[in-house]
């Protein structure tokens, strides 16, 4: 790839390196120069710009983005949508992601420019939090070093894999001496419970006996649930005390007595039949993490979880104090990592059709369903948080269209004024914590879940990619667009039927362009003309 300046006039093709303003022309780093575009420079008196331009033996950022998420396989994690040379994996689900460490850094030491960042091996997850992102740094690279980095990332196991947080039901056993204080007792079984809930695990029995090996023997004994709790009303010392004992006596094995982390040092592991047993140190009786967390976390995902196990837990296992936890007994429970952003789609199908000869064309059927629910059920099937169909009042055959999907219906009482009308209905009706809305239109039929996956993937507040809108193939802006929050005020003081071109004309700076595949994100059939033509055009359409 060849990089530096470039007088305007030979620039067509090339990708601007940085972003630009000349007069009223803005131009965003990573824009691809079009006769266009030269033209605009031209015309504003711009002589020169700094440039990228890949040579052939050289993938564009995306491509290779998009390439690099596939090498690293079957991980289970879900995968944006390639942008500006970055792909995103996320979770799912709550869970665990384990990681190849030593596939990890020698696929990150073969180019500088190919980069692959995660999270650290057995790190916690929430539905939705980022656990990797991949990120192609100039503007293209050579094919040669991705297949490379391919090569390194190995044809086996993928070397990240998500591992979710299986449904079960447990037990904890308490044990008591003499003068102990009751309210210890329901702190503990609070405390277990909501530790096992935040795992997915139901605390379905708890017991409270006497600090003996019999009492405790028996009481493992009644205990059918898979993962069995044990709470020592005194601390486990040797593996010939009391609850290591008591499991041996009840018929199971103790395979761990001990951990290299602190704190939790004084954690039990073991068997009886099926059942894991777990020791719990006189800590868990707090929400603060320790050692039993990561053993616990291991269990609820399916993991290996024995005595190498834990002994690797010992380098990054000195919990208390440090700087990074910042106190973490004063801590009510440790704090979960940030969900997705929230992101409604708002679809428009509030407007009367007037252009159609008396006909709804949103009831107009494609490929056997009416466009309504066809463009409902796009925007459901993607990774947006909700979508809201905005409708005119008494629209009754469009809400039996839409009937039984996943999608909230909301009335513009002003429809008839036009599409700023609907806009604002749909905007009082955003639940408050949204982040960010996708206006699209019902009446595009070639629009996909893709398109608004796109669009998703491309916002991004820290880089000022605050509006996201969706284009052709070939580069002609469209639908959907999405508008972050501070936006929000702006778009429900448009009046008539202005739509938000207005909002986009005096944000340009935040505007970033979205390819989508196809023609699909300019594609709007209005009038008994537009959808002959269109049909006309469908191997699946009458005509």
């Amino acid at each position: 790839m060849k990089f530096g300046p470039l007088a305007t006039a030979e620039a067509e093709g090339a990708i601007l390196a940085h972003s630009l303003q000349a007069g009223a022309l803005r131009l965003r780093k990573g824009t691809r120069l079009t006769p266009e575009a030269i033209a605009a420079l031209a015309a504003e008196g711009v002589e020169s710009v700094v440039v990228a331009r890949p040579d052939p033996e050289d993938l564009d950022e995306n491509a290779a983005a998009a390439r690099l998420a596939t090498a690293l396989g079957d991980h289970g994690f879900d995968v944006t949508a390639p942008f500006t040379g970055r792909v995103n994996l996320t979770a799912p689900a709550a869970g665990l992601v384990t990681l190849d460490a030593a596939a990890l850094t020698a696929a990150n030491s073969i180019d500088e420019a190919i980069t692959i960042a995660t999270l650290p091996d057995a790190a916690r997850l929430s539905q939705g939090a980022l656990v990797a992102t991949i990120k192609i740094i100039p503007y293209a690279v050579r094919a040669a070093r991705l297949a490379q980095v391919e090569a390194a990332l190995g044809s086996g196991a993928a070397p990240l894999r998500f591992h979710p947080f299986r449904p079960r039901d447990a037990a904890l056993i308490l044990t008591e001496t003499p003068g102990m204080k009751p309210g210890l007792f329901a702190k503990a079984e609070a405390v277990t419970a909501a530790r096992l809930g935040d795992l997915g695990a139901r605390l379905r029995r708890v017991a409270r006996v006497a600090h003996t090996e019999d009492a405790v023997a028996a009481a493992l004994a009644e205990a059918d649930e898979a993962l069995v709790l044990l709470l020592g009303a005194s601390a486990t010392s040797d593996r010939r005390d009391v609850i290591p004992a008591a499991l041996e006596r009840a018929g199971g094995e103790v395979e761990q007595f001990g951990m290299p982390v602190d704190p939790g040092n004084l954690l039990l592991l073991g068997r009886r039949g099926a059942q894991r047993i777990v020791g719990l140190p006189g800590c868990a009786r707090s929400p603060a993490l320790n050692g039993a967390d990561w053993v616990l976390e291991r269990l609820a995902a399916d993991l290996p979880v024995g005595s190498a196990q834990i002994a690797a837990m010992g380098v990054g296992g000195l919990l208390k104090e440090i700087p990074q936890r910042s106190q973490p007994r004063a801590a009510p429970r440790p704090a979960p990592r940030p969900a997705a952003q929230r992101i409604e789609v708002l679809l428009l199908a509030a407007g009367a059709s007037r252009r159609m000869g008396g006909e709804d064309k949103l009831l107009r059927p494609v490929d056997g369903e009416p466009l309504l629910r066809r463009a409902a059920k796009a925007a459901a099937g993607s990774k947006a948080s909700a979508v809201r169909v905005i409708l005119p009042p008494a629209a009754e055959a469009r809400r039996a269209a839409l009937s039984g999907l996943d999608v909230a219906l909301t009335d513009a009482p002003q429809a008839a004024r036009g599409m700023a009308a609907s806009l604002h209905a749909g905007l009082l009706a955003t639940a408050p914590d949204t982040a960010a809305i996708i206006i699209a239109l019902a009446d595009m039929p070639e629009i996909t879940a893709e398109h608004f996956n796109r669009v998703i993937a491309a916002f991004d507040p820290r880089e000022a990619r605050e509006i996201c809108r969706a284009t052709s193939a070939d580069g002609v802006p469209g639908h959907p667009v999405l508008f972050g929050a501070r936006f929000f005020e702006s778009l429900k003081g448009l009046r008539a039927d202005e739509g938000a071109r207005r909002v986009l004309e005096d944000n340009r700076e935040f505007v970033t362009l979205v390819p989508a595949p196809g023609q699909g994100a300019v594609v709007d059939l209005d009038t008994p003309a537009a959808w002959a033509a269109w049909e006309a055009a469908q191997p699946n359409q009458p005509g």
